[in-house]
């Protein structure tokens, strides 16, 4: 027997499903990653409409996505590689949609598209999508067993009907399932720590690099996609005082500036906190890597993170996921005030051969003003006033040769973050002042809603200098903030979206801390969260044995209400049908209920063999088939009429 052949609507349903399915983790994959799947797939999509591909053609094109996307993912396997190469082989599978069977096939493949958005984004925009294309997945397939039933929707009017009964169908479906959802949510036991891990991603997302060398901060700091989410408890410091500290490098091979790895295995240094105190919250959106940031200094290690002997703070897992840290921080009145001989060395390295021009500028410094702490202010002050007076802030900067500091110094004179700072603390080093570059986020946008919080963004990553003064240790300096302080201390009005439309600030500020409720009702359910779920009802701590009991509880009335849905459905949603076995179910008391294998006619001939008296039965049997199963144009025959008679009808 030949295989059914699609008609256009089912084709049509099912490559609309597909692509809505497709839809939320192409939103996810890197931009050129996920237009050229795009690409492919509508490619694809309207080659099934037209013509058979051949099979060597379908070979090719499935090694040709699977080496773009490896080549893209540089050969490294995680989460999005194996993401992308899903949506590849979606992509390029309605090559193969020819029968009944390929249809499913292909919608079934397709439902794992949503579940896969998931491992890289859990935000309420994938949800929305996500579920849409599920949605549109079972319809697609309600269609297809109405086209093997051999319903037809093709007349005016009919197709909104039979969309409007796919979609009736199957939302009654996840109202059937919802309860059962809800349970596994809130009450399924969850543990502190996933059971198996997880690759990680091969490409990192946004986020504070280890390592700073020209041309890679420009991806982030063009970036208004949110970092973090700061709500204090008391007082706040002043937002030009807000210097969230991250990534802290000491080494600079004339190039690049990065960390010393085994500083993360020694003790914070030594700190003199000042009289200043600021509790607060802060929410990470994920970045793949362990570095935490805090407001500058951080006076303890919340559980589960580490500082390092430069006040960098690492957690003890990648931050894969949604993180909040409660934290405490102070001004440091006095920043290790004793710099070891081997940390001072480390301070004042310079690669040879690299920058004479700034290096004889250091020096020229250091023999005008001399030498001890005089002499270092004298020398930071006569820097910052060059940088002042001389230089102008731009991301319009080209790539540097061998001497980059020389060529900003003294040639280009214009500059970001990454340049003002870097050249600083080389002019530091070459002078005799212990110096290091400083990395993480400054200043903040307060959103107002909520109690007010706020919000920092990718864009808001910050390099600044801190140099060793004696009797007060590491001392911040910001070379950025002497040029272009209204660049470090902007607000979402002055760039970005909000920037371009002023008058919508309300709007993304009403989105954002939607964004953060969703976080915190959604992401932010822990384990701890749970086992605190019953508090308000007078339950301190739920202990894993009564939580497994009442899921199982929960689990049962769920289960229970699937289960009487599911059996008054068919009932429900044919009047006619209903009426004609409330009729059977009275002729039952008499012993005569139908059979499972009898029809309508077989069952209304043996009544009426054995009660002649039921007069009028066989007349209703017939037209029961009549409306049912026989004639093309039942559906013109008056049905409330056929209802009111088998319900009046009695032995």
């Amino acid at each position: 027997m030949a295989p059914l052949a699609l008609d256009r609507s089912s084709r049509a349903w099912v490559l609309v499903a597909t692509a809505a399915c497709l839809l939320p983790l192409l939103v996810q994959l890197p931009g050129d990653m996920g237009a050229a799947i795009s690409l492919v797939g509508a490619t694809a999509m309207a080659l099934s409409w037209r013509v058979k591909v051949p099979g060597w053609i379908r070979i090719l094109l499935a090694l040709a996505v699977v080496g773009y996307v490896l080549s893209s993912a540089r050969f490294a396997f995680g989460r999005d590689t194996g993401c992308a190469l899903l949506a590849a082989m979606l992509a390029i599978k309605p090559v193969e949609l020819l029968g009944m069977r390929d249809a499913r096939s292909l919608l079934g493949f397709a439902l794992f598209a949503p579940f896969a958005t998931f491992l890289l984004d859990q935000g309420p925009m994938s949800l929305v999508l996500g579920l849409s294309g599920t949605m549109l997945a079972l319809m697609a397939l309600v269609r297809l067993s109405e086209q093997e039933s051999g319903v037809s929707s093709s007349e005016a009017g009919a197709a909104l009907r039979a969309t409007t009964r796919r979609l009736a169908t199957v939302s009654r479906m996840v109202l059937i399932g919802l309860p059962l959802a809800l349970a596994a949510f809130w009450l399924f036991p969850r543990i502190a720590s996933p059971l198996w891990g997880v690759p990680e991603r091969a490409i990192a997302r946004p986020g504070l690099s280890d390592r700073m060398a020209p041309g890679e901060w420009l991806d982030i700091l063009t970036d208004d996609s949110p970092a973090l989410r700061a709500t204090f408890y008391g007082d706040e410091p002043p937002r030009e005082e807000m210097y969230w500290r991250g990534p802290v490098f000491w080494d600079y091979d004339g190039r690049a500036w990065t960390q010393s790895g085994w500083f993360r295995n020694l003790p914070p240094a030594e700190v003199v906190p000042s009289a200043a105190r600021y509790d607060y919250e802060l929410e990470l959106e994920p970045t793949d890597r362990r570095q935490l940031v805090a407001l500058d200094l951080p006076l303890a290690a919340p559980d589960g993170t580490r500082l390092t002997l430069d006040y960098g703070l690492y957690a003890d897992r990648p931050l894969s996921n949604l993180t909040r840290w409660r934290m405490q921080s102070a001004p440091p009145r006095r920043f290790e005030p004793q710099l070891k001989v081997t940390l001072r060395r480390l301070a004042l390295r310079l690669p040879d051969g690299f920058n004479p021009r700034t290096v004889e500028l250091a020096r020229q410094w250091r023999r005008r003003h001399g030498d001890g702490p005089a002499g270092d202010d004298a020398i930071v002050a006569s820097a910052l006033a060059l940088i002042n007076d001389e230089f102008a802030y731009t991301f319009e900067v080209p790539l540097p040769g061998r001497h980059a500091v020389d060529e900003f110094l003294f040639e280009q004179k214009a500059g970001f973050c990454e340049h003002f700072s870097s050249s600083f603390v080389v002019l530091m080093r070459a002078a005799g002042i212990p110096a290091r570059v400083v990395t993480g986020y400054v200043g903040g946008y307060r959103v107002p809603f909520g109690g007010g919080y706020w919000l920092l963004r990718r864009s808001d990553a910050h390099a600044w200098a801190e140099v060793w003064l004696p009797g007060r240790g590491w001392v911040r300096v910001d070379p950025t903030a002497a040029v272009a302080p209204e660049r470090i201390y902007d607000t979402l009005d002055d760039r970005g979206a909000a920037g371009a439309a002023p008058g919508l600030a309300p709007v993304y500020d009403m989105g954002d801390w939607m964004r953060r409720g969703w976080n915190d009702f959604m992401l932010g359910f822990d384990a701890v969260r749970q086992q605190q779920l019953l508090q308000p009802l007078g339950v301190d701590d739920l202990e894993p044995a009564s939580l497994i009991g009442l899921f199982g509880l929960a689990a049962g009335l769920a289960l229970a209400w699937m289960l009487w849905l599911s059996t008054r459905g068919e009932r429900e949603r044919d009047p006619v049908l209903r009426a004609w076995h409330q009729l059977g179910r009275r002729y039952a008391r008499l012993g005569l209920a139908p059979a499972t294998h009898e029809t309508a006619g077989d069952w209304v001939a043996r009544v009426v063999a054995a009660r002649p008296t039921s007069s009028g039965l066989a007349a209703l049997g017939a037209r029961f088939a009549h409306w049912r199963y026989a004639h093309p144009d039942a559906g013109t025959l008056d049905w409330r009429r056929l209802v009111r008679d088998l319900r009046s009808h009695r032995p």
